[in-house]
């Protein structure tokens, strides 16, 4: 490990690394991401990630359980308190942050359950759909063109960790999907089929629309099932986060 101890904001690895923070999509050009606070870092080390370079402040150096975090990087920078608040996206900074670098882009697994995202704008969302994914078993998310960047810091923040077990593969366009060999199923409220009530294809792949548009009428097609999830409560509709997590669970359970 080497140890370096930084106090200048001009440092090099500093000044990439708050444009790599800053930037949503920063890391499909550096190839890398900036993930920050220790929850993170352990969920990536558990998943067998190795970070190419933390980023610690001196004080957390002190704490015995940080500092071993700290260790798992080849290089390491210890820095004040002042210049971490630099790096960091948190209203309450993190002690502790990593450069990770990612892995090339995997080709879609054809058999895979999975989870199709379709121009999602809002990063908690796509985070949250992530998390749940991760939760239930589906490793494999696809999100379309126009869907807010996977591996953004905002999206790893909500995902909480659930990145680093998933197969993530971004940037297609609806006519990729003919790589899955699964059938696609998609929520609609102008369907007869009742989420509760129905016999799910499994694996399956679900699709989750844009949030104010909804599924595509080009990928609305491409399904072999739509269905509705009751709402004796009278809303017009569910949060696609919440829509995501309600799907998932059933198709585990009909799995059982």
């Amino acid at each position: 490990m080497k140890l370096e101890h930084i106090t200048s904001r001009d440092n090099p690895a500093l000044v990439r690394l708050r444009k790599l923070g800053a930037d949503a999509s920063g890391y499909r050009k550096t190839g890398s991401v900036w993930i920050e606070g220790d929850h993170l870092l352990r969920a990536a080390l558990q998943r067998g990630w190795r970070p190419a370079l933390v980023v610690i402040t001196e004080a957390a150096m002190q704490d015995a359980a940080l500092a071993a975090l700290a260790e798992s990087a080849a290089r390491v920078l210890v820095v004040p308190v002042a210049l971490f608040k630099g790096l960091s996206g948190l209203e309450s900074p993190a002690q502790i942050g990593a450069e990770l670098t990612l892995p090339a882009t995997p080709e879609i697994e054809a058999g895979a359950a999975s989870i199709v995202l379709d121009r999602l704008q809002d990063a908690g969302n796509v985070g949250a759909i992530l998390r749940s994914a991760a939760a239930f078993g589906v490793r494999q998310v696809l999100a379309l063109k126009g869907t807010a960047a996977l591996w953004s810091p905002k999206v790893l923040r909500a995902g909480q960790g659930a990145h680093f077990g998933l197969r993530l593969i971004e940037g297609l366009a609806a006519d990729d999907l003919a790589a899955l060999a699964v059938p696609l199923v998609a929520t609609s409220s102008h369907t007869e089929h009742a989420l509760n009530r129905v016999v799910l294809p499994s694996p399956c792949a679900w699709v989750m629309g844009h949030e104010g548009q909804g599924v595509s009428a080009e990928l609305m097609a491409r399904c072999a099932l739509t269905v509705g999830i009751p709402q004796p409560g009278g809303e017009e509709s569910l949060n696609v986060a919440a829509a995501a997590a309600i799907c998932l669970y059933e198709s585990e359970r009909q799995r059982g």
